[in-house]
């Protein structure tokens, strides 16, 4: 592990000197690049700019979700009440907490574009709604019209039409941040996490919904709560992760036909809801099913994320490693940045002599640098990630030039 109270010492010449935790003497390395890893030319300061037609498509696109979301509001509200609408959002905030809690341990290694997460979660808390009502509205027309709603039909909304409607829903929001985010869209637990936002977010208009409607009549309002808020908040986060998932593997793999990847993803989704939702007709214990079924459930979901989170600090490792090889990094300095231990001792080292931000830049260049020296390996948007390695080479050797000025200078 690198100890970062020694630091690396940059000369005029371009040669660094390290000064080893082992102590000895310092050891020498060349930011010399072979042609499989060095950027073609100097990278300009300040990175990559979308262009004026991304920056235009993204400003409509949050503009039309923020209309759907104000009217997802508007019919909570004509239906709840001001003040019952409000009491639910309070509560609903419970398990959206607790989600956006997981998202944030899932999505340590590389958080993901702010930007990009907002996007995520209102699509899920106002188009995905709204997309789900819209449907509900057209088959509750049908079933009047063919003499009611009945014990079946009951069934058949909870165990099919909730299942197939609102994956569908949220996995095209998954879906077109795929398409929007691309550069970003590295794996399986970006497209794990950009899911879990979606799905967060429709679970908490849900959650206002059901909270709304027993407060409203008098239900028991407690154990709605509890059920849905504290003993399930990951429920749709898990069906929607599927979608995820399958979506960024073909990422990974630089898969031409994403739709593919979309429905191999969506059919899973579908029927983890669908069992969700339909095994409890037939089960009277509820408790009881919650805990043979639903815990299992969970448990496995968090054991695929965890050695998804692992393989992805291999990966950094590996490809950081390539640069090592080349002089870009010292083999230490790899080894810090490709474990969780090795960084929040770095970043504890570098807050202690006031070079906190310097450090947590140069943790998370180094991270994008491996994601799209990853993508160049997989050939996947060559000519952006060469671009985006060029500058990302050039930001890291700047945050190590900072990192280095504290400490002790060899001579």
């Amino acid at each position: 592990m690198t100890d970062y109270s020694r630091t690396p010492d940059y000369t005029a010449t371009g040669v660094h000197r390290v000064v080893s935790p082992l102590g000895g003497a310092p050891i020498e390395v060349r930011a010399e690049t072979g042609t499989s890893v060095a950027p073609a030319a100097p990278a300009p300061r300040g990175g990559r700019r979308p262009g004026a037609g991304r920056v235009l498509l993204a400003v409509l696109g949050f503009t039309v979700l923020g209309l759907v979301s104000l009217f997802v509001i508007a019919y909570l509200v004509s239906g709840l009440g001001a003040t019952s609408v409000i009491i639910a959002a309070i509560l609903a905030l419970v398990p959206l907490g607790i989600v956006f809690w997981g998202v944030r341990w899932i999505d340590r290694w590389e958080p993901e574009p702010r930007v990009a997460l907002a996007f995520a979660f209102l699509w899920g808390a106002g188009a995905s709604v709204f997309i789900a009502l819209a449907v509900d509205a057209e088959i509750q027309s049908i079933v009047a019209a063919a003499g009611g709603p009945g014990a079946a039909a009951e069934f058949l909304g909870a165990a099919v039409q909730a299942p197939i409607v609102e994956e569908v829903a949220k996995g095209l929001g998954v879906f077109l941040l795929f398409l929007g985010v691309r550069r970003r869209f590295d794996g399986p637990v970006d497209g794990i996490v950009y899911a879990a936002v979606v799905a967060g977010g429709f679970a908490f208009t849900e959650n206002i919904l059901y909270f709304g409607v027993a407060f409203v009549e008098g239900g028991p309002l407690g154990e709605t709560f509890f059920v849905r808020g504290l003993m399930s908040p990951f429920a749709h986060v898990m069906f929607t992760a599927a979608i995820g998932l399958a979506l960024g593997f073909a990422a990974r793999r630089g898969a031409r036909f994403p739709v593919f990847a979309f429905v191999v993803g969506l059919m899973p989704a579908i029927a983890l809801h669908a069992f969700w939702n339909g095994a409890l007709f037939f089960v009277g214990d509820f408790y009881g099913y919650y805990l043979l079924v639903q815990v299992p459930m969970f448990v496995i979901a968090v054991a695929i994320v965890s050695l998804l989170r692992a393989q992805e600090g291999r990966v950094i490792g590996e490809r950081l490693a390539e640069y090592a090889a080349v002089g870009w990094f010292h083999p230490q300095e790899v080894a810090m940045l490709a474990s969780r231990s090795g960084r929040r001792t770095a970043e504890r080292w570098a807050r202690s002599v006031g070079l906190g931000p310097v450090m947590r830049d140069f943790i998370r260049d180094a991270t994008l640098l491996a994601y799209a020296r990853q993508r160049i390996i997989g050939g996947r948007d060559q000519i952006g990630a060469q671009l985006d390695e060029a500058e990302l080479l050039h930001r890291v050797s700047a945050a190590r030039h900072a990192l280095a000025a504290p400490g002790v200078r060899a001579s």
